[in-house]
């Protein structure tokens, strides 16, 4: 069996909505479609440490308490990680223009309409939205 690519993803989620971004065209992976914020693991770190960097790098935000959620996706190759993150300092922007060429906050019942990296992972993005609302 192949070894799995870690890998951590945030769902920012704020009033009620979730932030998206809009993986670039030219991306070698999953390009030109919706995904959260995220990126590799890398070999020295914890997935929540990698997706608090990668929160900074692409987002230039500072997160607090990303709290583990489930995350289903379909995958065999990758190991996802996924945070819920209701806390962070600043205000996202598109920090990594040449990996994302959008970014936008979404309501949940707006998602079904996107062409997602991950359309397996639709349930559990709209389950840690509604599990932030509570």
């Amino acid at each position: 069996m192949l070894p799995r690519t870690p890998i951590a993803v945030a769902a920012l989620v704020r009033d009620g909505l979730v932030l998206l971004v809009h993986r670039h065209p030219s991306r070698r992976w999953y390009p030109d479609c919706w995904d959260l914020v995220g990126g590799h693991v890398e070999p020295d770190e914890l997935p929540h440490q990698a997706v608090g960097r990668e929160c900074l790098e692409e987002l230039g935000v500072h997160i607090h308490d990303p709290r583990p959620v489930p995350m289903t996706i379909s995958d065999a190759t990758l190991d996802m990680h996924a945070f819920l993150v209701t806390r962070w300092d600043g205000e996202p922007v598109n920090a990594a223009p040449d990996e994302h060429d959008d970014l936008r906050w979404f309501r949940p019942e707006d998602l079904t309409d996107l062409t997602m990296a991950h359309p397996a992972s639709l349930p559990s993005i709209l389950s840690a939205v509604r599990l932030a609302n509570y």
